[in-house]
Parts: C-alpha cells; sequence; structure tokens
C-alpha cells in the first residue's frame, strides 16, 4: 500500500466559500472534501450511500444525482443552506457496465453510464450557474478520465465515450462564461490508488495467488504501463483541485490538467 502523501497548506485559504463536492464519501471526492474544508471552506458533498461515521462536512445530501430528482434534491438542500456556491466540483463518476467490448452494453448501461457522467454534472452547473453569475465570480472543475485518450474498450466504452463528452463539454461552457467571471476547467487523472482500487489489487493478488505488489504492477502494465512507477493518490488529485479552484489559478480557465504519472504517451 502506497503511503497518503502530507502537504502543507494555508487553513485560511477557502475562508468564506462554499463549496459543493459531489461523490465526497470516498475516493478522489473524500480528499477533495478534506482538502478544501482544511482551507476553510464550508463544504457540502453528496452519495447515493450514506455519510461514513467519523467524516464531518457542512451539509451532506445522500441522492443519486445520475436522475434528475437526486439533482433537485442537491440543489434544493445547497440553495437552502449555503444559499450557492462558490467552488463546485464535479467529481462522481464510474461505470457500472459490463465487461465483453461494445456488444455486451446494452441502452440502460449507455444510458446509466452518461447520465452519471456526463448529466449529473450539466445538470449541477446549470442549477447553480445563475448565482455565480449573478455575483460574477465562481470556479467549475468537471473530473474526466484519461480514457477520453486512452479508451479501454473490453470493460468501459461507455465511461471513456462520457468523460470525452464531459471534457468537450467543459471547454464549451468554459468559452461562454468566462467572460462573465465563472473559471471552468478539467482534471484527468489516471490510475488513483483509492480505496476502491486497493480492494480490487487485493481481490487480484487473492485470485491469482500473488501478493499485492505484482497485482498493482500488473495492473499499472495493463494501462501501458505508469512511468514514475505508481499510481497517484488522492490526496494528489485534490491538491490539484484545490490549487484550481483557489486564486493562485485566477487565469487558468478552460484547460485539462492530466494527473497520470504519464501514462498517457502522447503530446
Amino acid at each position: 500500500m502506497i503511503r497518503a502523501r502530507q502537504f502543507s497548506f494555508d487553513p485560511t485559504e477557502f475562508a468564506g466559500k462554499r463549496a459543493l463536492v459531489t461523490g465526497g464519501t470516498q475516493g478522489m471526492g473524500e480528499a477533495i472534501v478534506r482538502r478544501l474544508a482544511a482551507g476553510g471552506a464550508a463544504v457540502a458533498t453528496t452519495a447515493r450511500s450514506p455519510l461514513p461515521e467519523g467524516q464531518v462536512v457542512e451539509l451532506f445530501v445522500q441522492a443519486d444525482i445520475s436522475m434528475p430528482e437526486g439533482v433537485e434534491e442537491v440543489v434544493r438542500e445547497v440553495l437552502g443552506r449555503l444559499g450557492g456556491v462558490d467552488i463546485l466540483v464535479n467529481n462522481v463518476g464510474g461505470s457500472s457496465a459490463p465487461g465483453g467490448g461494445v456488444l455486451a452494453l446494452s441502452d440502460e448501461d449507455w444510458e446509466h453510464t452518461i447520465n452519471t457522467n456526463l448529466f449529473a454534472a450539466v445538470r449541477l452547473d446549470r442549477a447553480f450557474l445563475p448565482g455565480m453569475l449573478k455575483q460574477g465570480s465562481g470556479v467549475i472543475v468537471h473530473i474526466s478520465s484519461i480514457q477520453r485518450r486512452l479508451p479501454l474498450f473490453e470493460a468501459t466504452l461507455a465511461y471513456a465515450a462520457a468523460k470525452a463528452a464531459v471534457t468537450t463539454y467543459s471547454k464549451g461552457l468554459s468559452k461562454e462564461v468566462g467572460p462573465k467571471g465563472v473559471r471552468v476547467n478539467t482534471v484527468a487523472p489516471g490510475f488513483i490508488e483509492t480505496a476502491a482500487a486497493q480492494r480490487l489489487i487485493a481481490r487480484l493478488a487473492e485470485k491469482a495467488g500473488t501478493d499485492e505488489d505484482t497485482a498493482r504492477q500488473g495492473l499499472i502494465e495493463s494501462l501501458g504501463g505508469i512511468p514514475i512507477g505508481r499510481p497517484g493518490q488522492p490526496e494528489e488529485v485534490a491538491e490539484l483541485v484545490s490549487f484550481l479552484v483557489s486564486d493562485r489559478a485566477a487565469s487558468i480557465h478552460g484547460s485539462e490538467y492530466v494527473i497520470d504519472g504519464g501514462t498517457v504517451p502522447v503530446v
């Protein structure tokens, strides 16, 4: 297991800021929630499952934001408690589609994947943008994936296509709202060793009768290798996101930041 890195930060950097991070109870989302809260932001988050014991946030809304009703519930609760947001991190994503290539994917698989990875962000942006535009400031970050450029057709083609759409949508949105004071950027992680990834590594090691280091290396090789020699950590993604939503990145807009240890082998 790779140990989480520790970063120094200004505990007042986001004082007075209201943030919403979707999917913030585990993995990258949980790390982003912790980082923004540690910087002084009032952070709301969402998830389909209950808030884990011990995790404390300004506001938690249990909802499935792949569905319009779930988004409506989140918007209602956030506006009611916080009055709006200054920072919106659209982190929710993933795929539950079966493996087996394109012919194994049904309309329902495609629809669920696109709702989760694209429409959740579109609907939340649409709900919170009016407040950002009215105040003339705000930051939106969309979490995409390197799979938009390196699609794994065997198991996650719909996910890769949805993330490609997120990146294109994010760029178009940035063109529209940038002149009105709202910054929009995209973060594209590669293999990040979340708790879920660690569980996968453990299962692979058990199935193959080997150790976790060997199983981890097998996953790295399936991606074509990671030049830095290891997966990323959720805290590293959170640090990148915290930079992008801060005033330190005031002139960074309409960009995609890849955080993959060098996995994508193209310029």
